[in-house]
C-alpha cells in the first residue's frame, strides 16, 4: 500500500492537492472525485483480500497524447480531440497494478517543443520559479509530479519531451530503450523515436513503475541485456568544449555532478561527443522533421482549430522536405551512429547536461524557435541512435534545479540507472526489478565479491542479489587447481552436513549459458538448496574430485577459510 496508507486515503489527499488550484495550467482534463475514490475503494477491497498489486493505491498523470479510458485524447489541441476506444496497453498496465488514473496533463501541441508553452490550454510554468518554463513537452505531467499531487506521470519522450521538464522541476525522467513499452495509443510526433517515459520524484520510483510498462513493445529483452553496471563504471562526460551551450554557472553545476560521480567509484573519462551533438541536430533540422507531418500534418493542411502557431510553422515546413533529404539523413545518421559509438568504446554509460539553460516565458515568446531548438542540444539525438537514458537532479543553479542524463546503450537501461543511483540520495536509489529478467547463480567461491573469477560475473552484467547459506546438506573441499576453488558436494540423505555461505547473482541468461560453457571439470552447474527452502543453480563439483581433498565444511564459508588451507588443495 501506499506511504499514506489506503489508496482512498491518497486519492483523497491528491484531490486536496488539486483543490488548492496550483499551476491549474498542468491540466486539461480532472477525473470526477466520485469517480477516483469508487475506483480507490476497489484498490483497498483487492489488497485486503491478497490481491497483489505493486502499485496499488498510487496515483498517477498522464500526458493528453496517451489514450486513457473515458477521457478524450486532445494532443494539446482542442479540435483534433477523440475519445479512445480502450486505453493505452501503457496505461492499462499500470492500472491492472493497483495504480489510479488522476487525470490527463497538458503538453506542447502534438508533443512539439521543449519548452511547455505551445497549448491553447495555457503556457505551463515551472513550479519553483512561474516566471520560467516547465520545460516540453510533458510539461504538465512533470509540474503534477513535482507539487505532489500525483506519485509519477506518464510522459513521452521523443527528443528530451520527459527528460527536459524533469530537469526544470528537480525530478527525474525516464527514458527506457526504443520499443520496450507499447506505444500503441499514443498520439504519434515521429513515429520511429517516440517513446512513453516515466516522470517520478525519486529514482526508486520511477524504477517502479518502468518495471510494470516494460513488455507488449515492439522489442523485448535480449537475452545478453546487462543486469547492472560494472564495479567503478567507466563514464565518458564530453570535452570543455563542447559545454559552450552552457553558461558558467551551469558548467560549474555540471563539473560539480561530473566530481560527485568519480567521488562514488566511477572511472571518468573525457571524449569527443561531437557525433552525439551532430546527431541531434539532424531531428528536426534535416530531413526527419518529415515525421511531424507524416504524422499529423493532413490535420494541419486541412487547417484544423486549435493550432498552435509554433506548431503549425514546424509541421508546415516539414511537409515542403523532399524525400531525398530523408533518403540522405538516414545514410547520415548511420554514419554518425558509428563514430558516436565509437568514441564511447569501453565506456558503460555517457553523462550530459540534460538541458544548456532554463528560460523565461519572455524568452521563450521572444525567440521560440531558438530557445527550442538550444534545450535539445544534449538530448535529440538519445533515440536517433537508439540508446537508453534517465535524467536526475543533481543540483541547483541560480536557486532554481539542475539536472544531468545518464546515457547508455539500447537494453542498458539497468546499467544507466545504476549510474544514475551514484548521483541521487541513497534512499531514492533503486529497490525494484526495473531491468532484464536475469537466471540465479549461487555461488561459493572464487566467484564471489572481491574474489578471482567475480569478473566472470561483473563483466557480463550480472547483479548481485545478496548473501545466501545453504541448507544442512553439503560438504566443502578444497580442490586442486589455481586459483584456489571449492568444491560443493551434497550429501546423501543421512550423512551429516553442513551449511555453506555463499552470494546470490542474477545473470543475463546468454551469460549464464557462456559460464556453463566454459566451465573446467570437475566444476558443474546444479540445484542448490538453499536454508530458506529455494532451490537455485549454483557451482557444485563431480562426487570423485573430492576424494583425498582437504574437507573445510567446518568453516562454513570459503572466505573463512584460512588462505594456507584454501591452497591445501594443491592450487598456486
Amino acid at each position: 500500500m501506499t506511504a499514506a496508507g489506503t489508496a482512498t486515503a491518497r486519492v483523497r489527499r491528491a484531490l486536496a492537492l488539486l483543490d488548492r488550484g496550483e499551476r491549474p495550467e498542468a491540466w486539461i482534463a480532472v477525473r470526477p472525485a466520485d469517480d477516483l475514490l469508487a475506483e480507490a475503494a476497489a484498490v483497498d477491497a483487492a489488497v485486503a483480500a491478497g490481491t497483489e498489486l505493486p502499485l496499488a493505491g498510487q496515483v498517477f498523470a498522464v500526458k493528453d497524447n496517451i489514450d486513457t479510458a473515458g477521457l478524450p485524447t486532445t494532443a494539446g489541441c482542442p479540435g483534433f480531440a477523440y475519445r479512445p476506444e480502450a486505453p493505452a496497453p501503457a496505461v492499462a498496465r499500470l492500472t491492472a497494478a493497483g495504480a489510479i488514473v488522476a487525470g490527463k496533463t497538458n503538453l506542447d501541441q502534438f508533443a512539439t517543443g521543449l519548452v511547455g508553452t505551445r497549448s491553447p490550454y495555457g503556457a505551463v510554468r515551472a513550479v519553483h520559479d512561474p516566471a520560467r518554463v516547465s520545460g516540453g513537452s510533458s510539461s504538465g505531467s512533470a509540474v503534477a509530479v513535482a507539487l505532489g499531487i500525483v506519485d509519477f506521470a506518464l510522459g513521452t519522450d521523443t527528443a528530451g519531451s520527459g527528460r527536459v521538464p524533469a530537469a526544470f522541476q528537480g525530478i527525474v525522467g525516464l527514458k527506457p530503450t526504443l520499443g520496450l513499452v507499447s506505444t500503441h495509443g499514443v498520439v504519434p510526433a515521429a513515429r520511429p523515436f517516440d517513446c512513453v517515459s516515466v516522470l517520478a520524484p525519486t529514482l526508486a520510483a520511477a524504477e517502479t513503475v518502468a518495471a510494470v510498462l516494460a513488455g507488449g513493445g515492439a522489442r523485448d529483452w535480449p537475452a545478453d541485456a546487462p543486469l547492472a553496471a560494472p564495479p567503478a563504471p567507466r563514464v565518458a562526460v564530453p570535452a570543455e568544449a563542447q559545454l559552450d551551450a552552457l553558461g558558467p554557472d551551469w558548467r560549474k553545476a555540471f563539473a560539480d555532478a561530473v566530481e560527485r560521480l568519480r567521488a562514488a567509484g566511477a572511472r571518468v573519462e573525457t571524449v569527443d561527443v561531437q557525433p552525439f551533438l551532430d546527431a541531434a541536430r539532424l531531428l528536426y533540422e534535416g530531413g526527419f522533421a518529415a515525421e511531424r507531418y507524416a504524422a499529423f500534418g493532413a490535420f494541419v493542411a486541412a487547417g484544423g482549430p486549435g493550432l498552435d502557431g509554433s506548431v503549425r510553422a514546424v509541421v508546415e515546413a516539414a511537409g515542403r522536405l523532399p524525400a531525398h533529404a530523408y533518403a540522405a539523413d538516414l545514410a547520415r545518421l548511420a554514419a554518425l551512429r558509428a563514430q558516436a559509438m565509437e568514441r564511447i568504446a569501453g565506456c558503460a554509460a555517457l553523462l550530459l547536461p540534460t538541458a544548456p539553460e532554463h528560460p523565461t516565458l519572455a524568452e521563450v515568446a521572444a525567440d521560440p524557435h531558438g530557445v527550442n531548438r538550444r534545450l535539445g542540444t544534449y538530448t535529440n539525438f538519445v533515440n536517433l541512435l537508439d540508446l537508453s537514458a534517465v535524467a536526475v537532479p543533481a543540483g541547483t543553479v541560480n536557486g532554481g534545479p539542475f539536472g544531468v542524463t545518464v546515457i547508455a546503450r539500447a537494453f542498458a537501461d539497468r546499467v544507466a540507472a545504476d549510474i544514475a543511483a551514484l548521483l541521487v540520495p541513497a534512499e531514492d536509489r533503486e529497490t525494484t526489478g526495473w531491468g532484464p529478467p536475469g537466471l540465479p547463480l549461487a555461488v561459493f567461491g572464487a566467484h564471489l565479491r572481491g574474489l578471482p573469477l567475480n569478473h566472470q560475473l561483473t563483466d557480463a552484467g550480472a547483479r548481485l542479489l545478496g548473501e545466501v547459506r545453504t541448507a544442512p546438506r553439503y560438504r566443502m573441499a578444497a580442490l586442486p587447481g589455481s586459483p584456489p576453488r571449492p568444491g560443493l558436494l551434497r550429501v546423501a540423505d543421512g550423512e551429516p552436513g553442513h551449511g555453506i555461505e555463499g552470494e546470490l547473482w542474477a545473470l543475463p541468461p546468454a551469460a549464464l549459458g557462456r559460464l556453463l560453457a566454459a566451465l573446467p571439470a570437475p566444476m558443474a552447474l546444479g540445484r542448490v538448496l538453499l536454508a530458506d527452502g529455494r532451490e537455485v543453480t549454483g557451482f557444485l563439483c563431480e562426487a570423485h574430485a573430492v576424494h583425498g581433498a582437504p574437507d573445510i565444511s567446518g568453516h562454513g564459508s570459503w572466505r573463512s577459510c584460512p588462505e594456507q588451507t584454501r591452497k591445501a588443495g594443491g592450487g598456486a
